[in-house]
């Protein structure tokens, strides 16, 4: 007996450390520096869990902010010094910085191009670490080691100091950070020896643009594991010595320490986008008997659980390390906003409350988020595939701020409207969600809202968007202005939001047919031809038109920003997801394979986007942009005009060249990765799974492309096991000869998604040469 139990044990160890040995196998394709030249404000949070709301980071210009709201700022690869360590990092959030110092007091960063003019530190990346929870440095300046962790709502902090008598923790509260926007109240207050508390409100950019008035506000509530010995106030420039509080713009407080060698100070800080009191039970119900070392542990535990969902093998080291930083960024965007206890924050002001399950936990999280344009054709896949209750916490999200508002909200920030882009997809992305099965709220309410969406004009606020659908509606088109701007009789943008609300129109048409409301969906699926309106047959292109119906004259069909948002008439020309087969047969279907496949020859040649130039908008002229949404599906739209082995061929070599392990080339050459939009293509294409329309057809499907992997084991959201074999699969091998489902012949590039999600084995046999017959007699349907 006792001999059976010892080799129990030494099993159950076995396995132990297995586990443990794959959870780190799997970490350590996450390279978090990657794409981190010109990245935005939310993309570098590496001591982070998965959504979480705390996200500590490094930043080396967050205090320089941003004029335009939405630049590149935070973190880059391409600066050398650090100026503190910031705890949010959302959509237009983003507050409470800490620096631990030494030497001569210094109230300011300071500037980048000027060392020593403040207390900014350089360092060196030699001595920088980042992965899945976690974050360390060496300040060069001070001989401090800084780490960072982090659970779902509360931020840790490990400084390690030289032996000193004037070691120092700055506590920078009430500056500008990131896209946070002018700060129009902080404070900060140690209430004890060891603990401190504040908040701080900030007004920023696309708060002041689509929801005047607005602000939001950031709480917190500190622990530190020793008190400091002397604590003094900072206020703007100033300092004031033997000051415990600090109120008003440029809040902030220092801690002075008597550090022996190596002598560590640890951190804890609770957040919270409520209250203090919220705050501090966030850090007593998340954190209250965790040190750091176990917060870390902890951290890093929930990441590998996350990632291997999804298990590829492969003997490509670059592909699998961008397939898990993908995977890592798409998991990290879009943090919960509400409280352990259910609390989360109202446009108004008040705090609203989350319900309770019949097991007394909460139903769904409150999230902040950034837009969800383009995200159908990327996130909102992956969460339907295997991260279902994410999905889940946005549509709740998006229909509490219905609830409150009367209208959807595009991008998010504590409730308060941040469009961005000043269209709204959040009803096509709820319709994907019931498509797809994912159904755990109010339908009656989803459904009005969507409609709403897609119908709704009179006093339309304008967060929410799409300010021009009277006249889609009226003319089945929206007229072009040539002022910059968006109101009830047309827009500067008219081109692509024709064709984006004729999509969203469709979406909106499916979800009215499955719940049985037959006349929504005739006035709806009758909008959804609303392209064809703008579509010139001479020129087989989109082109916007005049409030009298004729075209734009001086057309170019290169020219960004007239007529097309972030993108040009080439590109927005396949921006029918909706109904790929009808745009085929308008173009004719040799012309559209000759005319798509010389697009990606030539942009290949750009490394399918703006070619090394590093902005984020350096691809709207060109022929493809892969750095930008509106062109994430048009390398499969092969699969719906008899040439799949060309999908195959093309997502493939987006996956090999767009995508980078480097720190500059990344995400093409410092591109916009909009909270793992860009990362969740990978993800999808890689496992050479993908939806033209976005999960929004009445029953969906998911078109088969090139995997890049020799075999990927999906958990999918349901508990089951979907397994993908590319037999022969090589950087050569990128063509599909002949495929299986579940050991039956597959001759068609797709199956039905809810098939797919019964779980099973989809085999594909690759090769080097195209095989133009397999996939090409039943394209995936265009119309259902």
């Amino acid at each position: 007996m006792k001999t059976g139990l010892k080799s129990l044990s030494i099993l159950l160890v076995l396995i132990f450390f297995h586990a443990i040995s794959y959870a780190q196998d799997v970490l350590k394709f996450v390279n978090p520096n990657i794409g981190t030249a010109h990245s935005r404000w939310f993309f570098y949070t590496p001591a982070a869990v998965p959504y979480g709301m705390a996200k500590l980071a490094p930043s080396t210009n967050g205090s320089y902010g941003n004029l335009q709201g939405w630049e590149a700022v935070g973190y880059d690869t391409r600066h050398t010094s650090i100026e503190g360590f910031v705890h949010f990092h959302e959509w237009q959030v983003g507050g409470i910085s800490f620096m631990p110092t030494a030497g001569r007091l210094k109230t300011v960063p300071g500037a980048l191009e000027k060392p020593g003019s403040g207390y900014r530190s350089g360092f060196s990346r030699e001595n920088e670490f980042a992965s899945p929870g976690y974050y360390s440095v060496i300040l060069d300046d001070f001989k401090i080691k800084a780490e960072l962790t982090a659970t779902k709502r509360v931020g840790f902090h490990r400084y390690t100091f030289p032996k000193s008598d004037s070691s120092r923790i700055i506590l920078s509260i009430g500056n500008v950070q990131g896209e946070s926007g002018p700060v129009t109240d902080a404070s900060v207050e140690m209430i004890d020896d060891t603990h401190f508390q504040g908040y701080v409100i900030t007004y920023p950019k696309y708060v002041k643009t689509y929801d005047e008035g607005g602000r939001v506000a950031m709480y917190f509530f500190g622990e530190l594991n020793k008190k400091p010995f002397t604590v003094g106030a900072l206020a703007k420039d100033a300092a004031v010595a033997n000051q415990r509080s600090s109120k008003g713009i440029g809040a902030g407080l220092y801690l002075g320490y008597k550090t022996a060698e190596k002598e560590s100070i640890e951190i804890k800080v609770g957040l919270s986008y409520t209250s203090v009191a919220n705050a501090k039970l966030n850090l007593k119900t998340e954190a209250e008997h965790l040190a750091f070392a176990t917060a870390k542990a902890a951290a890093q535990r929930e990441w590998s659980i996350a990632l291997n969902k999804l298990k590829v093998s492969t003997k490509n080291v670059a592909a699998k390390t961008k397939f898990y930083t993908g995977l890592y960024h798409a998991l990290l965007g879009r943090g919960i906003a509400s409280d352990v206890n259910g609390n989360f924050p109202r446009h108004d002001g008040t705090i609203g409350q989350l319900p309770k399950d019949a097991k007394g936990k909460f139903s769904y999280n409150f999230m902040n988020t950034d837009a969800i344009w383009g995200g159908f054709w990327n996130i909102t896949q992956l969460w339907a595939l295997s991260y279902p209750t994410h999905y889940s916490d946005f549509v709740h999200t998006q229909l509490e701020i219905y609830k409150e508002r009367g209208w959807f909200g595009d991008g998010i920030a504590n409730s308060n409207f941040v469009s961005g882009v000043g269209t709204n997809f959040v009803g096509l992305a709820i319709a994907g969600a019931y498509q797809a099965g994912i159904r755990d709220y109010d339908l009656n309410l989803a459904y009005e809202a969507v409609k709403g969406n897609e119908l709704g004009y009179q006093n339309r606020l304008v967060g929410s968007g799409k300010m021009d659908t009277k006249s889609f509606i009226t003319k089945g088109y929206v007229p072009y202005l040539d002022a910059d701007k968006t109101d009830s009789t047309g827009s500067h943008f008219s081109g692509s939001h024709t064709l984006e609300y004729s999509y969203s129109a469709f979406a909106a048409a499916q979800f009215a047919k499955r719940l049985g409301k037959t006349a929504d969906y005739q006035k709806m699926i009758q909008l959804s031809d609303g392209w064809k309106n703008i579509f010139d047959k001479t020129l087989k292109l989109v082109r916007p038109k005049m409030e009298d119906g004729t075209f734009i004259n001086k057309f170019d069909p290169l020219e960004a920003w007239r007529g097309f948002q972030e993108g040009n008439a080439t590109q927005y020309t396949f921006y029918v997801p909706q109904n790929p087969k009808s745009l085929i047969n308008e173009i004719g279907e040799k012309t559209f394979n000759n005319r798509l496949n010389e697009i990606f020859e030539t942009s290949r040649k750009n490394a399918f986007g703006g070619g090394k130039t590093i902005d984020a908008f350096a691809g709207i002229q060109s022929l493809y942009n892969h750095g930008n949404q509106p062109n994430l599906h048009i390398s499969w739209l092969f699969n719906y005009s008899s040439s799949p082995w060309l999908t195959q061929k093309w997502t493939r070599a987006i996956c090999d060249e767009f995508y980078g392990t480097e720190s500059i080339h990344g995400y093409g050459y410092g591109q916009d990765e909009d909270q793992g939009q860009l990362g969740s293509w990978y993800v999808m294409s890689s496992l050479g799974l993908f939806d033209v329309k976005g999960l929004t057809d009445f029953r969906p499907t998911l078109q088969i492309g090139s995997p890049v992997f020799d075999q990927s084991i999906i958990t999918l959201g349901n508990g089951k096991l979907l397994t993908i074999k590319a037999e022969n699969n090589s950087n050569e091998n990128v063509f599909v000869q002949s495929a299986s489902w579940n050991g039956k012949v597959l001759n068609q590039a797709w199956l039905y998604r809810d098939q797919l999600m019964q779980g099973g084995t989809l085999t594909l046999k690759m090769g080097s040469k195209p095989n133009k017959n397999w996939g090409v007699k039943l394209p995936p349907p265009s119309v259902q």
